[in-house]
């Protein structure tokens, strides 16, 4: 996942290594196809939809992605990748491309709506990669916006036309193969490049010119089938893989030149490769097309081991299929290695996988692997695991929805896939993905309608998902379905978690007198240190009611009760950063101003660390409160344009909590009258035109306006805080920490601060002083003392 400025991980996945959304960098040379390229460019001038359609492997996404990467000008608002191959449900299509535009759809309107809403005025252009599967949930997607979002541009890849109207389409033909001529811009261009890659030293001449251009004629000129065939120049020189390659063929044609559709050649090309890998690579790539997207080696040991593919040999197969270009290996930005397949090759694994008779079997156990990442994740949740934890499933969102899908589909006990559903409650909180949890959660509530433990459960956590995305009432249905099975099973736990969110739907709706009902109810049947999630989550409840209920200073107490509960925990995020977010509350409730920015602050970096929109949003609303009573109205006014884009982003402001818009439209009146509309509304533009990762470096720095905080000497300013000398030597974490240390702060007091562990403020001084070759704190203290004189002087 990318870490941002802030120091925290953006909350759209990484796939493959980079963020979800984001154009891949080019790792192969790319070889002719300037007339295609031409093309694509011309008709995206010219029409709305374009579609690229063609066979598998013919390079339909390289030249959509060649041609937009040199066309962001014209998008002022952003060219963004959506990969839809691994994408198993239509009805998740919304979503996916919120994902790749960078927000997330929390409200409980239509997805579809959302996103129209979203993109209405913008001028973006969207890549809908791999649409074959999806294509009417592609066509609909696509004839709504081109009628709703007049700047948006779609540039779609499938091996059929969306046949909506308005759509340009182009067909991509395979590489020219050229006797003479330039060869530079076609097949044997290709090969040649490939083969350089395989064979260092490796040179097109006249000797080999005959033999590379009957293989590329052979092959049809497809770009995947070429690569694949060069793969086998380790083992054979060109000749012997030139008269292997024309004998296979011979035998498929009956001896007749004619050349087969281009189709099967491909599939005879990957049929090839696949009949000369050894018996145990083979296993090993039926195996691995039960995964979708991207895997690591720790799945593909867990899953693909068993019977002839010995679990010590797994790696020893893997990376012989990478050496065979069949598995792709992708290094990711935390310098975890992972791998994937193409969508072709898969397909071909996948009908293997089919014929073996096992394939029931390795989903199977690729459901266990991926249901024990969930479990973990949910008993460690409240835990310093936390974040890795996160981070580590964050990559694996495809799989974990291929599993659920399997989990639904095939159990024949409905309350595996609700407990399933329910042991990802925390990822989907965590992650914003609220309205997807709840779209699994209410497929497999449609499998189990008896009233188990399991769809009890299951009703309050997704009437949770609700709340959080402004449906107050529609969240009540299932929470009395919900509390009327704990009642009928007479459990106190589930009577527990419906009561719970029954206080928080009737506290979000100002109806305090269902809030004390309730309220009275929990406190019966809890029993704390059982569960510490729901501790955490109830207590927060718990002090936001006294906040709002004219009790503030009894908020702050609950907080900090809880908040000493969880220092054993010292790095855990989300429980911490909710008390902290509502002690903020409180505190600017009681008039302490100053503490209710620290506090703020202190949650914004935890939600920041866990890359949580909403709970970024929140925080940068408190903030804004605080600033505009305290006068600072410049900084309250871009801090509110800051939060309301990223509300825009994640759905409805304030969660449509009413008991939270009283100080929001205090603070706006402040503004106004201080500052006047004009220039309120431009320091509100200043801050909602700022990224997202910006906008949080801003708030931390208590910067008045939305000016890039100064990383050198040459900056300067009454608002900017000491910052450590070396800036382009230390992190900002980095530097933030040293300028602690220079305020003569020990490693616990930073700890505290800045709320992480001690252990990870002691890693975070010695790294400063390995990096500026320093042996003590005094001369970090001189360093920072030595910057502010001379950003002081300019």
């Amino acid at each position: 996942m990318r870490t941002g400025e802030a120091g925290g991980v953006d909350m759209t996945f990484s796939v493959h290594g980079r963020r979800v959304g984001e154009l891949p960098a080019e790792v192969t040379g790319f070889v002719g196809r300037s007339a295609e390229l031409a093309t694509v460019e011309r008709l995206l001038t010219q029409a709305r939809l374009v579609t690229l359609t063609g066979p598998g492997g013919v390079g339909k996404t390289r030249i959509a992605l060649r041609t937009v990467a040199g066309m962001r000008e014209r998008y002022p608002d952003g060219v963004f990748l959506v990969e839809l191959s691994a994408l198993p449900e239509p009805e998740l299509l919304p979503r996916a491309v919120c994902a790749a535009l960078g927000i997330v759809d929390q409200t409980a309107r239509p997805p579809l709506d959302f996103l129209t809403e979203y993109l209405a005025d913008r001028t973006a252009l969207l890549v809908l990669d791999t649409c074959e599967h999806l294509v009417d949930a592609c066509a609909m997607l696509a004839d709504l916006l081109l009628r709703d979002a007049p700047g948006i541009g779609i540039l779609a890849t499938s091996r059929q036309p969306l046949d909506v109207p308005g759509e340009h389409t182009l067909v991509i033909p395979p590489l020219p193969v050229q006797d003479e001529g330039p060869d530079g811009v076609g097949a044997v261009a290709l090969f040649a490049q490939r083969a350089s890659a395989v064979l260092p030293g490796f040179a097109l001449g006249d000797g080999n010119r005959a033999d590379v251009l009957a293989l590329c004629r052979r092959l049809d000129g497809i770009p995947l089938a070429i690569e694949l065939a060069t793969v086998r120049l380790r083992a054979l020189p060109l000749d012997q893989l030139v008269a292997r390659l024309e004998d296979r063929f011979r035998l498929l044609t009956g001896g007749r030149r004619t050349a087969l559709p281009r189709h099967q050649t491909l599939r005879t090309t990957i049929g090839w490769s696949h009949e000369l890998c050894t018996a145990e690579e083979r296993l090993l790539w039926a195996r691995l097309s039960v995964f979708a997207g991207s895997f690591d080696l720790t799945a593909v040991e867990r899953v693909c081991a068993g019977g002839e593919l010995a679990a010590g040999t797994v790696l020893e197969q893997l990376i012989g299929l990478v050496d065979k270009s069949v598995v792709l290996r992708v290094d990711s930005e935390d310098a975890r290695t992972r791998y994937r397949l193409l969508d072709t090759i898969r397909e071909y694994g996948g009908e293997w996988l089919e014929q073996t008779g096992e394939e029931a079997a390795v989903r199977h156990r690729h459901l266990a692997h991926y249901r024990a990442m969930a479990g973990e994740f949910r008993t460690r949740f409240a835990t310093d695991a936390q974040l890795p934890l996160f981070r580590a499933l964050g990559p694996e969102l495809e799989n974990l929805r291929a599993a659920l899908r399997f989990q639904i589909d095939s159990s024949t006990d409905p309350d595996q896939a609700l407990s399933f559903c329910t042991d990802l409650w925390a990822f989907w909180v965590c992650s914003g993905l609220h309205a997807e949890g709840r779209h699994w959660i209410d497929l497999a509530l449609a499998e189990q309608p008896a009233p188990t433990a399991a769809r009890s459960l299951a009703l309050s956590l997704g009437a949770q998902l609700s709340l959080f995305a402004g449906d107050h009432d529609g969240a009540l249905p299932g929470l009395l379905e919900a509390l009327a099975i704990a009642e009928r099973l007479d459990d106190d736990r589930l009577r527990l978690h419906a009561h719970h969110f029954l206080t928080l739907a009737a506290g979000w709706r100002g109806d305090y007198e269902q809030v004390e009902a309730h309220t009275q109810k929990i406190f019966e049947y809890l029993r704390p240190g059982e569960d510490p999630v729901s501790d955490g989550l109830m207590m927060a409840h718990w002090a936001l009611k006294h906040v709002t209920t004219d009790r503030p200073d009894k908020g702050v107490e609950i907080c900090d009760a809880h908040l000493a509960v969880l220092a054993a925990e010292p790095d855990e995020c989300w429980l911490r950063g909710f008390l902290l977010l509502v002690k903020a509350q409180a505190q600017f409730a009681l008039g302490q101003y100053q503490e209710a920015s620290l506090t703020a602050r202190q949650s914004l970096r935890l939600r920041t660390e866990l890359g949580d929109r909403t709970g970024q949003a929140y925080a940068l609303e408190v903030l804004a409160w605080v600033a505009a009573a305290e006068g600072r109205h410049r900084r309250a006014a871009w801090l509110l344009g800051a939060a309301a884009a990223l509300w825009e982003r994640s759905g409805l402001p304030l969660s449509g909590a009413v008991e939270l818009h009283g100080p929001h439209d205090t603070a706006v009146r402040l503004i106004v009258a201080a500052l006047g509309e004009p220039l309120r509304a431009e320091c509100h533009r200043q801050g909602a035109s700022c990224e997202p990762e910006r906008a949080v470096e801003l708030a931390l720095s208590e910067a008045d306006t939305p000016q890039p905080v100064p990383s050198g000497p040459e900056s300067s300013g009454p608002e900017q805080p000491a910052r450590a000398p070396g800036p382009d030597l230390l992190t900002r974490r980095e530097r933030e920490v040293a300028a602690l240390v220079a305020q003569g702060m020990s490693n616990r007091q930073v700890a505290e601060l800045l709320v992480i562990s001690k252990r990870t403020a002691d890693a975070h001084v010695e790294h400063i002083l390995a990096k500026l070759g320093f042996s003590s704190r005094t001369e970090i203290a001189a360093a920072v003392a030595r910057s502010q004189v001379v950003e002081d002087s300019v």
